[in-house]
């Protein structure tokens, strides 16, 4: 009998250890775990947004037809010789054709960035703000200005196969002696600063 009174304390203990077992608790985390936890979701939240940015304001984009990229100006729209700009506001701005020839100017004035208007009435751009004076070509005038209006690289395309595209300078491209204009494509994504006031 001593030996069926051990089986059955042996049975006995068995089932206490296995319902033990069954009845594990894993403790809270304590206040500095907890603080831990939170302070790293928080750096890599951080460091996720900071790459984001990086990867959105350093590598951008400039689609065709969009500021920053390249914009085709069809033929048919040229100004005549002499005569009122084009304005183009998606691509901020405008193609005139002085004597000299065609020019892409940025239509932000040289002195705190606001809009130059055309103005019929005086032949020339004029600044709404502080009052500086722009000739066809883009030249300064008058007013506070620094240097005249700046422009974007142009290349003109014509039916002999004449490629002509804007010097560093950023002087007008002649439009004579080449046969009829195929596409004029002004690049917004290089502006030509102009030194001084010429």
């Amino acid at each position: 009998m001593a030996s069926t009174t051990a089986g059955e304390t042996r049975a006995a203990v068995i089932p206490k250890q296995q319902s033990a077992a069954d009845r594990v608790q894993v403790a809270a985390p304590s206040r500095r775990e907890f603080l831990y936890y939170i302070w790293g979701a928080s750096i890599a939240l951080l460091l996720g947004q900071a790459t984001a940015g990086l990867v959105w304001f350093a590598l951008p984009i400039f689609k065709e037809g969009t500021f920053g990229g390249v914009f085709a100006f069809t033929p048919d729209k040229v100004p005549d010789q002499g005569g009122a700009p084009r304005s183009v506001p998606e691509g901020r701005f405008h193609v005139a054709y002085p004597d000299e020839g065609l020019v892409a100017l940025y239509g932000v004035c040289t002195h705190l960035g606001c809009l130059p208007k055309w103005s019929a009435t005086n032949n020339r751009f004029e600044c709404p703000c502080h009052g500086s004076k722009f000739e066809l070509n883009g030249k300064y005038l008058e007013g506070p200005a620094p240097r005249s209006l700046d422009r974007f690289r142009t290349t003109i395309t014509f039916e002999d196969g004449t490629v002509l595209t804007t010097n560093d300078s950023g002087d007008p491209l002649p439009l004579g002696g080449h046969g009829a204009i195929i596409s004029i494509q002004i690049d917004t994504g290089d502006k030509l600063k102009r030194d001084g006031k010429v």
